[in-house]
């Protein structure tokens, strides 16, 4: 084993210990942003090592070399631009968008070995490694293709450029999807077979076919898709990592796709779906219109924000049940304002946070760590559930199915056995909202009808900072 050799080794093994305990600690919030720059320091270390590789086994072109600074300047500069502009409330949309990134990268990785082969080609491999070789690049070309148009179709979903065409609605899309997989297998066998004529066919129809997967799904899904295309991004990472003998790729790629599994199975028992409705079973909206849950409001009590101060003033405990219409409405610094003035008054403040509050797991726990919300004051389903028969005032912000009592309460609604939040427990809910249109499920919610909930009507952060001056009228928060 040659110095080089042994160089990368130990630079991989270091990357790989430091991106674990990265990953490690990205559990606990305190950690998360430290636990951020170690594992982008671990990759970078990784990079590094891969280049003093080459460098030192077959060395770098001065050509290379140029190209090689360009790209990470012109990369390190996109990422920190995005960083400092891209809102929280925008972060699913950068996900999907650093998903297709990635994707697109492990592809564009496996082009580059496939048409300019290392150490001047396969005959220098025995059989087993070219083998090993032929797949990883071909995985690495058919994941990441489907990951990365695939990804770019749910980030146009959630941004609102794009909506769901019609005809994808019916069986037709199934057809051309089982053509675009049938074409997608036949290239990718025949490229392991050493045919690398067929390499362009596979990345033309591995694309389609990851346009052809997401355009069906409705935008309430896009969340899963999004945690699945993680996953996919990771495994055309991994596959990358067997291309260009990257240990700590091989390893992150894994730690990658196997999150992003776990995510999406979160996501799924938290909207009350499986996975196949998702990918197949095209939007839910569209299958919720014939529900019998579906129907009008007969008995809708409304409020004004000042009867919600005089509520919120003589109780002794309240919940916060914060949805993506918070996030919509950048309300989260208002709604701080808001707490801290019942704080002020000896009133006791929660979070309730449900598993899909935001547009993925974790993504309300950002939005309020970034108001300055006490990471202690967020509590879980399973754990605020028993809490709500004891509390005097739930306040639900731009939350909808999540706060729904039809899926405990009624057998043929598409959100029964899903897990919600038992808010209609409470002796008052207040329901901020801007009208009563539906959730992602295109039905009803139970809740607006209860005779202990009251809308208050509006945009959230207005509203908010109306009962901010309510409350101070009142002298909450002066004690």
């Amino acid at each position: 084993m040659n110095l080089p050799v042994i160089i990368k080794f130990v630079i991989d093994l270091l990357a790989v210990l430091l991106l674990a305990l990265g990953i490690k600690g990205l559990s606990k919030v305190k950690s998360a942003r430290d636990a951020n720059r170690l594992a982008a320091f671990a990759m970078s270390l990784s990079v590094v090592g891969l280049l003093s590789y080459y460098l030192g086994t077959s060395g770098i072109a001065i050509q290379s070399w140029i190209w090689i600074i360009i790209g990470s300047i012109l990369g390190s500069l996109f990422g920190a631009i995005l960083a400092k502009k891209v809102p929280m409330t925008s972060m699913p949309e950068t996900v999907a968008l650093f998903n297709g990134c990635g994707g697109m990268s492990s592809l564009l990785v496996a082009l580059g070995v496939a048409i300019f082969p290392i150490s001047g080609g396969q005959e220098d491999f025995d059989f087993f490694k070219s083998l090993i070789n032929e797949v990883s690049i071909s995985v690495s070309i058919f994941v990441g293709a489907i990951t990365f148009t695939g990804s770019i179709v749910a980030m146009a979903k959630l941004q609102g450029w794009l909506s769901t065409p019609g005809w994808t609605q019916s069986k037709v899309r199934h057809f051309v999807n089982i053509v675009f997989t049938v074409a997608s297998l036949i290239a990718f066998f025949d490229l392991i077979n050493g045919n690398t004529s067929s390499i362009w066919l596979l990345v033309i129809v591995s694309s389609l076919l990851g346009i052809g997967v997401t355009l069906p799904i409705g935008g309430a899904d896009m969340p899963v898709v999004i945690s699945l295309l993680n996953s996919y991004s990771g495994i055309a990472a991994a596959a990358a990592g067997f291309v260009v003998d990257s240990q700590l790729l091989i390893v992150a790629g894994a730690m990658v796709g196997a999150a992003g599994l776990i995510l999406t199975q979160v996501m799924c028992k938290g909207m009350n779906r499986s996975l196949v409705s998702v990918l197949f079973g095209g939007s839910l909206s569209a299958q919720s219109t014939a529900s019998s849950g579906s129907g009008e409001y007969t008995n809708i009590t409304s409020c004004s924000v000042e009867e919600c101060a005089l509520t919120l003033e003589a109780a002794n405990k309240v919940i916060i049940v914060p949805g993506y219409g918070l996030a919509v409405a950048q309300a989260q610094h208002t709604l701080r304002e808001v707490t801290k003035k019942l704080e002020q008054n000896g009133i006791e403040v929660v979070y309730a946070i449900h598993p899909v509050a935001g547009r993925m797991p974790g993504h309300m726990n950002v939005l309020l760590a970034e108001a300055d919300v006490p990471y202690e004051q967020l509590k879980e389903m399973d754990v605020v559930n028993p809490d709500f028969p004891a509390t005097d005032v739930v306040l639900v912000l731009g939350a909808n199915d999540v706060v729904n009592p039809q899926a405990k309460n009624d057998s043929s609604s598409p959100l029964y056995g899903m897990p919600v939040l038992d808010v209609q427990e409470a002796r008052t809910v207040f329901v901020i909202k801007r009208g009563m249109s539906a959730g992602y499920s295109g039905i009803k919610n139970d809740l607006f009808d209860l005779p202990n909930t009251s809308m208050v009507f509006g945009d959230a952060k207005k509203v908010l900072n109306d009962l901010i001056g309510e409350l101070k009228d009142l002298g909450v928060g002066d004690k």
